[in-house]
């Protein structure tokens, strides 16, 4: 077929151009240490976009990859922090972990980002916490680990089966903080995180 100038081989070209020029362009997903990490989910009626993801070592173990979900990108920590959107924080467990390691991994994060006044006020919440880690038992190598922050406190989902929540917005905050604190986890993990 010759593309004549004026023609509609040429104003079919024109309209494709214009289409395309117009179209959204969707993020492919990611990968971490051979993991996928999903650009996009959906949470019931919320969107939630890949914030950040990186892999959490100790010593030179691959413990897990972490991946944070938002509503809308943030690189602001205490913005994320306290923001009263929903947000998720997804472990992909690269090893098996017991239930006593993830849980003193996670209280130790707490001390490390909370002042000592605070976290006595925390208390209750934190035992929960510890209650919630026991019911889930060991954690295999595969296993998925969903901890979802909201307005009210945080709701923690084990490979899609709903665990229990915690509804307390200060513990939240500080459970959070775990990553994103002055005294993260993994300071290449918040970073990461953060999508930087």
């Amino acid at each position: 077929m010759r593309c004549i100038p004026g023609g509609r081989t040429a104003a079919l070209s024109l309209i494709l151009a214009a289409c395309l020029a117009g179209a959204p362009a969707f993020a492919a997903d990611a990968e971490v240490a051979g993991v996928r990490v999903p650009d996009h989910l959906s949470e019931g009626a919320h969107a939630l976009v890949l914030n950040g993801a990186g892999l959490r070592t100790r010593f030179v173990v691959k413990v897990y990859v972490a991946a944070l979900y938002v509503t809308t990108k943030s690189h602001d920590a205490a913005a994320l922090i306290d923001s009263n959107e929903l947000r998720r924080m997804r472990l992909q467990l690269l090893r098996d972990v017991d239930s006593n390691s993830l849980d003193k991994a996670l209280q130790d994060g707490l001390r490390d980002n909370t002042s000592s006044q605070e976290l006595a006020a925390l208390n209750e919440p934190a035992r929960r916490l510890s209650a919630l880690m026991a019911e889930i038992g060991a954690a295999r190598e595969g296993d998925v680990i969903d901890l979802d922050f909201d307005a009210r406190g945080v709701a923690i989902v084990s490979n899609g089966k709903p665990q229990g929540r915690i509804d307390n917005p200060a513990f939240a905050r500080a459970l959070l903080r775990v990553w994103l604190g002055d005294s993260p986890a993994q300071a290449s993990l918040k970073k990461a995180l953060l999508g930087n």
